[in-house]
């Protein structure tokens, strides 16, 4: 049987998808890649909110599978943006107890970029004021497919037919992780785009028209104000009592 959380007023798992980017910039006249940098900008300040208010883990859709797709200049922008975070904040997560997973198929990756994701993740491997998660060539049906394959492997004598959802818990990319309770996407669009489906079962889906640039620490607590007030039955009748 599948367990549940006890309803929180503060989400434990925050999921967002930081959407807009390129929007911001392209209303200020600006070039995509400002947009990127402003985006990436934006990120510590969440980060830092997130902790203060006692949110566990925070997961942050960063590069999806399917955006090798746009063109080579801005997804090499993308990427640069990558290791420059990692090399300029790693120290400051660190001072400040935040521990950094990446999480997504590194195999596209360059061998800095490769090093950086490992050293970064090992360096902060033992914080625990809160887990920074960000998805890099993530996508939730890779997650899943590469879920099972692992299973596989590690149960080459059994059928398939002998996995159940407790069995694949362990070989998902986020296992260290509970689901996530609340997904916030900014940027006005209201759609998952393939991030964390199988975590994301039961989880409160909060969309905001705000461009990710412009998400501030308020409209994070707009959020959780609105999960709050949510009434999360899992399937099951309501606990709240009539008024």
């Amino acid at each position: 049987m599948v367990q549940f959380p006890v309803p929180n007023p503060v989400p434990q798992h925050v999921a967002i998808i930081m959407d807009g980017n390129r929007r911001w910039a392209k209303k200020r006249f600006m070039p995509q890649a400002v947009g990127h940098a402003s985006g990436a900008r934006r990120v510590r300040s969440i980060v830092q909110a997130c902790a203060e208010r006692g949110i566990a883990y925070l997961t942050l859709f960063a590069f999806s599978s399917e955006n090798w797709q746009r063109p080579p200049e801005e997804v090499s922008s993308l990427l640069g943006l990558l290791v420059h975070y990692l090399e300029k904040e790693v120290d400051d997560m660190n001072a400040n107890g935040v521990r950094l997973k990446v999480v997504g198929d590194p195999r596209r990756f360059d061998a800095r970029l490769q090093k950086l994701i490992s050293e970064a993740q090992e360096k902060t491997a033992n914080n625990k004021r809160i887990t920074l998660t960000i998805a890099v060539n993530y996508g939730g049906r890779w997650d899943m497919v590469s879920a099972v394959q692992a299973w596989q492997a590690a149960n080459p004598n059994q059928s398939v037919d002998a996995l159940g959802e407790g069995g694949l818990n362990p070989y998902l990319s986020m296992a260290y992780a509970p689901d996530a309770e609340l997904m916030i996407r900014t940027g006005g669009e209201s759609r998952l785009s393939n991030f964390l489906l199988w975590q994301m079962a039961y989880t409160e889906l909060f969309f905001t028209d705000t461009l990710w640039p412009d998400f501030t620490p308020q409209g994070l607590d707009e959020a959780i104000d609105w999960f709050s007030a949510r009434d999360r039955r899992f399937g099951g009748a309501s606990q709240r009592i009539a008024s």
